[in-house]
């Protein structure tokens, strides 16, 4: 099958999105990325940001968007659709693909009724942005893959929901305590791009190759599962977030897939 193409997640130069958005996308159509995904769009017009694809060469097929749920308080169905309707149509309006929530607030000892919560919110999301015509998915980070009576959250939530996409995020797979590769091929068909993250025994952020994730075996089995997307992501940096985008890709290259 053909291999993933590479992109990356903006929030990694975040810092440089804040001075220069658009930018900071030429920047990583300069270093070499096919693809973009974005976490905010920093006041510019969808219009404004299709120009800049266009012309930079570079393409974008996610955003991650989050719902406006807080932490230990209520949901508000009505205001999470309204939301949810209006950054629809700004990724509809781009041209986007996927629409991604990055994290949803499950309390840190989760049970059945926080995750047949979270799937009623996500589910009426989820409902909105399939009318908008994207896809709709979910990013991981490590606490999803805590036990809910002898099975993960995660697990369970994507029993609850058959139509919601995975975005595994490969490195917070692996702090949760799992297998990237064994979740990549158990879910294959829903994993349409995943997040290639790394990080270093201490939990701290690694550029890719330099952690704890067996990269070798986790993108197999992205090749296997039909995955279209490797959207790298880093958030902590030993030199500069510009120059950890450089190596990172670097990193792909040097393994043929750049």
């Amino acid at each position: 099958m053909a291999r993933p193409q590479v992109g990356i997640q903006l929030y990694s130069v975040r810092d440089r999105c804040q001075r220069d958005f658009l930018g900071t996308i030429w920047e990583m159509a300069e270093i070499g990325y096919k693809y973009v995904e974005f976490a905010g769009f920093y006041g510019v017009s969808a219009k404004e940001v299709r120009a800049a694809l266009d012309s930079a060469g570079i393409g974008a097929v996610s955003a991650h968007i989050g719902l406006n749920v807080q932490k230990d308080a209520p949901v508000d169905l009505a205001a999470v659709r309204e939301h949810v309707r209006r950054q629809a149509a700004y990724a509809a309006e781009l041209g986007l693909r996927y629409f991604i929530v990055p994290w949803y607030p499950l309390p840190d000892e989760p049970t059945e009724d926080d995750v047949a919560r979270m799937a009623e919110t996500l589910e009426a999301a989820g409902e909105i942005v399939r009318e908008a015509g994207l896809s709709f998915g979910y990013h991981n980070h490590a606490f999803e893959f805590r036990s809910v009576n002898g099975r993960t959250a995660m697990d369970r939530l994507l029993e609850r929901l058959p139509s919601l996409l995975a975005q595994f995020d490969l490195g917070w797979v692996k702090v949760g305590g799992q297998d990237p590769a064994a979740y990549v091929r158990k879910y294959a068909g829903r994993v349409p791009l995943v997040h290639a993250k790394d990080f270093k025994a201490d939990g701290t952020d690694a550029e890719i190759g330099k952690g704890s994730v067996d990269w070798d075996s986790a993108l197999a089995a992205c090749e296997v599962a039909g995955v279209q997307y490797v959207i790298v992501e880093q958030e902590q940096y030993e030199v500069s977030s510009l120059e950890s985008a450089k190596r990172n890709f670097a990193w792909f290259r040097e393994r043929g897939w750049a």
